[in-house]
């Protein structure tokens, strides 16, 4: 058995309505007809956007791969079905702005016909840096919503040499229960990804941290690693935003992150479960990332689930199967209703990092008629973070980011805990998303106008060498034609 520090106190969170019974009783559904048309981004990752290496009129198979990585912090994208490639071009983004961004548009044939693949007898004999290789080739990243190569954390874990893996399976955010039913049903393929996990990075131990309202995920997952004494599964307590990745690791090692580093760097990683089972995929059946469970939920929802489907499915198709009352939602949300972000409409695809589709009715909004603030401080007495939203956003309403940047803007995860418990509904984590992007905005703009000045810099040296060189140039060519002069005269008198 693991032995691990007091469990501190839980700092800030709250207590939010959970509305996971409708989807969290029932099992995932299996059967989602497949989509005519695939709409797939190449960018459903942190960092550089993969690089298509098909054409259009290309026929490709299932787990084939469509656009290779660039660079380090990158992912491959594969085709999550059989067919015709139609299109590589710009189309609206899964994103608040629906801007476009390069997608793969593939015309699925029905056949669902995958490739060949070759998978090792026993993954185990493999060396770690096999396990990441096929990890990054699979296009595996954070399924918990961040997107981080996952064969990026693998490499970090084992040069860090990080002895703790934590698994989060706390799905703390209302409605979602996607990762409850992966773990109630996909029990033992989770344990022997963590496995995997565990050789891939040199690790020693493991815990698998879920919220003490799923008792069937945790009885599942605690049953399948019974077999494996460096696995440990334990309960933590349910409240928002208990998945954070220095709010779980604080409570389940006593250990802090420092500001401005990783977790690596003090010894422990953190991975979904979600990510736990791709692993699995990946390495015993050379599966890649092709699908995943999304939780379709919300008041307009007349048959809420949890459903795998192909990635760069479109969320029209989901709610048409999950038949939802598009006259009554109010709201499509991406993600949870705490993080997930507002979509202007239902004609986007699902992605890699899409954990639950929210068609919110007006009745589950909360009322937006901002008031006066009461000075009540429950904005403070919230924020996991430790900050002051109340400060940071007095400063960001004059236009002072710096000043709220001083007091903590930049460590804010945008959790919405404090736009949540305001009686007064000041949209607080607006402001800061705001302040956020502007902030990036200022540096991205202040970054381009100092590589223009080394540029502008650069040019003017340049030129002033060539400009020297021609003035030396010409002072020879000037001094050699004095001396022909010179020569020519001596000459003269000699003649003479």
């Amino acid at each position: 058995m693991l032995s691990f520090f007091k469990k501190p106190l839980i700092r800030g969170g709250v207590h939010a309505e959970e509305h996971k019974a409708a989807t969290a009783t029932q099992a995932i559904v299996y059967n989602f007809p497949l989509p005519k048309k695939l709409y797939i981004p190449l960018q459903q990752h942190v960092g550089k956007p993969a690089e298509p290496l098909i054409r259009v009129g290309d026929k490709v198979l299932k787990g084939q791969l469509l656009a290779y990585s660039q660079g380090v912090i990158s992912a491959p994208v594969h085709a999550p079905s059989s067919g015709i490639i139609l299109d590589v071009n710009d189309y609206p983004a899964p994103h608040p702005s629906a801007l476009p961004i390069r997608m793969i548009v593939l015309e699925t044939d029905g056949k669902d016909k995958w490739i060949t693949t070759e998978v090792p007898i026993d993954p185990f004999l493999l060396e770690p840096e096999d396990i990441s290789l096929r990890v990054g080739a699979a296009g595996i990243v954070g399924l918990g919503g961040a997107t981080f190569p996952t064969a990026v954390k693998l490499n970090m874990g084992r040069d860090n040499h990080v002895d703790t893996l934590i698994i989060n399976g706390s799905e703390c955010e209302p409605y979602l229960s996607c990762d409850d039913r992966l773990m109630q049903e996909r029990a033992e393929e989770i344990i022997d990804g963590v496995r995997l996990m565990l050789h891939g990075m040199r690790s020693e131990k493991a815990v698998v941290a879920i919220e003490d309202n799923k008792p069937q995920a945790y009885l599942a997952m605690h049953t399948a690693a019974l077999p494996y004494p460096t696995i440990q599964v334990i309960q933590i307590p349910t409240r928002y935003p208990m998945g954070w990745d220095r709010q779980l690791i604080r409570y389940v090692t006593g250990k802090e992150v420092p500001v401005g580093c990783r977790s690596s760097e003090i010894g422990v990683t953190i991975h979904n479960v979600g990510t736990a089972y791709a692993v699995h995929k990946a390495i015993r059946h050379g599966q890649p990332l092709l699908s995943r469970v999304i939780t379709v939920a919300g008041g307009a929802v007349k048959r809420p689930m949890n459903i795998e489907v192909p990635l760069g499915t479109l969320i029209s198709e989901l709610f048409n199967f999950c038949e939802v009352n598009t006259e009554t939602t109010a709201r499509i949300v991406m993600g949870g209703p705490m993080m997930g972000e507002s979509l202007p409409h239902s004609g986007l695809p699902t992605v890699k990092a899409t954990s639950g589709i929210l068609a919110l009715t007006a009745s589950e909004l909360k009322n937006t008629e901002e008031q006066p603030c009461i000075r009540c401080a429950a904005c403070v007495s919230v924020c996991p973070a430790g900050l002051r939203p109340l400060d940071m956003a007095n400063n960001i309403r004059v236009n002072q980011l710096d000043a709220a940047v001083d007091i903590g803007l930049k460590d804010c995860i945008s959790c919405g805990c404090c736009s949540y418990i305001c009686p007064s509904n000041i949209p607080l984590v607006q402001y800061f998303k705001y302040a956020s992007g502007e902030v990036m905005a200022r540096q991205q703009a202040q970054h381009k106008a100092e590589q223009n000045k080394r540029l502008m810099d650069a040019r003017n040296a340049r030129m002033e060498r060539i400009a020297q060189q021609q003035r030396e140039e010409e002072q020879a060519r000037l001094a050699a034609k004095a001396e022909r002069e010179r020569l020519k005269a001596a000459e003269q008198e000699v003649v003479a």
